[in-house]
């Protein structure tokens, strides 16, 4: 079984994965964290920006339909 490279690919593929996905994961609780701190009404101008950014690629989605 260990001597299959099959095996040993899939390890690390999903080695990888399990990396990204913990640091995907841990910034996104700071990024909520950071949102949870700001005063009601007061977001931070970056996370307004990557919203809009957001919002706009869901429009031309819908426009593009």
């Amino acid at each position: 079984m260990f001597q299959k490279t099959d095996f040993w690919i899939g390890l690390a593929v999903g080695a990888i994965a399990g990396i990204f996905g913990y640091r995907f994961m841990q910034e996104r609780e700071q990024q909520m964290a950071q949102l949870a701190a700001a005063p009601a009404g007061e977001l931070p101008l970056a996370e307004l920006q990557r919203q809009k950014e957001e919002l706009e690629d869901l429009i031309a989605a819908q426009t593009a339909k």
